[in-house]
């Protein structure tokens, strides 16, 4: 018997002391140190570095290259003029220079010197797009010119990028303006009551808006509504009935006088514009040729080389609020895209509301209620295959189902008066939601199980043995504790909602659709019609425009846009979710 503190302690069968240290390769989480790579794992931690760098890397260079493409977009540029050797002028801004192979054909037309630098180059040559606006003079926004073509180039001070309602920018020059009787030219044309004079053409051009769209517009609706009134009568009681005979009467009298407002009102806005019809401006471009507008039809104006840095931010801050805040126009490639921004917004939020519910309900269910067996699973596996079926499969699916079934249901219930034409039997802003909110629930209620199981079991149990029902338990124990998760869920079919382009193109979204669906009338936010959407206009701008090059700027700024909305619809969710968790933090018992 050895004595106390002297026990035998073996390694591999050895005998040695027991404060002696371990060998090398006796530690549990070491390799011998002769041993191979792939046996230490390097290999694979070095595969798992360089996927997760790669990932970030790309990442950050499409965000980067978003947001660098974007806040340039509407920051003003130069404007060049250049002389060409064949005696034209053209006149731009220098959006880009590449290099091209030049081909054999125009070779031979070139100088004999330009032709031995291009063969010192390997054939290539430089050349530079410039945007020339004048679509309406031109019938192109840009153009292409070699630098072996240009003779000579200036930057003009007195050269301006006028920005127009119709036929994209003009570049060139102030000739005169007609102010009533009086024409201003020359050095009698100051710049400074130019733009006084502009300012009060628009404010005109704001009264006409006004008037057509909003006073005639009301206008209108009281008629329609009237007209409806009388045809809902006469689906009642019958055209030959004395009801509907009390309601023509009505009816007639009640558009007389609709129909003297409306008058009124049309006389106005034509005294308006008669009256605008007198300050026009006429613009002349680099090669002479002379364009007559109203000086209304002007959005902006600035002498594009002869800004200061303070009035090129300036006009960059004014560009971003028409972006925000204004309608498109010149086929989605200018002006603004408020009417998207307001239907992404309430399509996102109204698919949140509609998914929430259901997805939690459906989760609870399946976690806390239902029996665990083969047909929960099979569920769970059909909700899981849900998830990757291709979503334009849901747009066929909500143009079927909710416009063409529950849609014409309702119609003939609640608006018969107004076939044949739909209300809820089309595409519309509702329909739309709840085809995103199908296509999203699977998300919801993934991610509320996983939140659902991840409560520990032991809080149920403790509440249930003080006496608190299981509906008592789920509704003020599991619920919050799982809230941040439910949360996390929402978030994801959020994100994933707001960036569906396919469904929409069959469930109500439109190319163009300037009247936001909301007005003074009940009830006040219609569901029903169509709506415009960013994701749709980055589709329709890049890749259905008729000019690539005006679209590509706003291609990337509504990119920017879309991202930034969905970022900011995120970041809310993320600070509730966050409040959630810090409020429901408890340890487990």
């Amino acid at each position: 018997m050895q004595p106390l503190g002297k026990e035998k302690n073996t390694y591999d069968g050895e005998h040695r002391e027991p404060d002696k240290p371990l060998p090398q390769a006796s530690r549990a989480h070491d390799v011998p140190t002769g041993s191979a790579l792939a046996a230490r794992g390097e290999p694979f931690l070095w595969g798992l570095g360089g996927a997760l760098t790669l990932g970030i890397s790309m990442i950050v260079g499409f965000i980067i290259l978003i947001l660098w493409n974007g806040l340039i977009t509407f920051y003003p540029k130069p404007v060049c003029m250049a002389t060409l050797k064949n005696s034209r002028i053209i006149a731009g801004e220098p959006t880009r220079s590449e290099l091209y192979r030049v081909a054999d054909e125009q070779m031979e037309s070139l100088d004999p010197d330009v032709q031995d630098e291009i063969r010192a180059n390997q054939g290539f040559a430089s050349r530079t797009l410039y945007r020339t606006g004048n679509y309406d003079l031109y019938n192109e926004d840009f153009r292409w010119v070699s630098d072996f073509e240009v003779q000579s180039a200036s930057m003009p001070p007195d050269i301006f990028f006028v920005e127009r309602l119709e036929w994209g920018p003009f570049i060139g020059f102030i000739h005169s303006v007609r102010l009533r009787s009086q024409e201003l030219k020359g050095e009698s044309l100051e710049l400074g009551s130019l733009y006084s004079e502009h300012l009060k053409a628009v404010r005109r051009r704001q009264d006409v808006r006004r008037i057509e769209r909003s006073e005639i517009g009301a206008v209108n609706h009281k008629m329609e509504k009237e007209r409806l009134a009388l045809r809902r009568v006469a689906l009642r009681h019958g055209e030959q009935s004395d009801a509907f005979q009390e309601a023509q009467a009505r009816y007639q009298e009640r558009v007389r006088a609709l129909q003297a407002e409306y008058e009124q009102l049309h006389s106005e806005a034509e005294s308006i514009k008669q009256n605008d019809a007198q300050y026009q401006v006429t613009l002349v471009d680099v090669s002479g040729r002379e364009k007559t507008i109203l000086l209304s039809d002007i959005v902006r104006f600035y002498p594009a080389n002869a800004l200061s840095t303070f009035q090129k931010l300036g006009v960059y801050v004014s560009r971003w609020l028409e972006f925000l805040t204004q309608e498109p126009r010149e086929a989605n490639t200018e002006g603004g895209v408020m009417p998207a921004i307001f239907g992404t917004f309430v399509m996102t939020v109204l698919m949140a509301i509609a998914v929430a519910p259901f997805g939690v309900m459906a989760a609870l269910y399946l976690r806390e209620y239902a029996k665990q067996g083969r047909l929960v699973s099979i569920i769970r596996i059909c909700v899981n295959n849900l998830a990757g079926v291709p979503s334009i499969v849901y747009g066929v699916f909500g143009l079927g189902f909710f416009a063409y079934i529950v849609g014409a249901s309702i119609d003939e219930l609640f608006f018969r008066e107004r076939l044949p034409s739909p209300t809820f039997g089309t595409g519309g802003l509702l329909w739309a939601a709840l085809t995103l909110a199908l296509l999203t629930v699977p998300v919801v209620i993934v991610a509320t199980e996983e939140a659902l199981a991840a409560v520990p079991q032991s809080m149920r149990e403790g509440s249930l043995a003080c006496g608190a029902s299981k509906w008592q338990t789920i509704r003020h124990i599991v619920l919050p504790k799982a809230m941040p998760g439910i949360m996390t869920g929402l978030i994801l079919a959020m994100a994933r909602g707001a960036g569906e382009v396919a469904p929409l193109m069959l469930i109500g979204v439109v190319k163009l659709a300037p009247e936001l669906p909301i007005d003074g009338f009940f009830p006040y936010l219609h569901l029903e019609r169509s709506f415009m959407h960013l994701g749709f206009h980055i589709y329709d701008v890049g890749f259905q425009s008729r000019n690539s090059e005006a679209a590509k700027p706003m291609v990337f700024v509504t990119t920017l846009l879309l991202i930034s909305l969905i970022a900011v619809m995120n970041a809310v969710a993320i600070y509730a979710r966050n409040r959630l968790k810090r409020k429901y933090y408890v340890g487990h018992f």
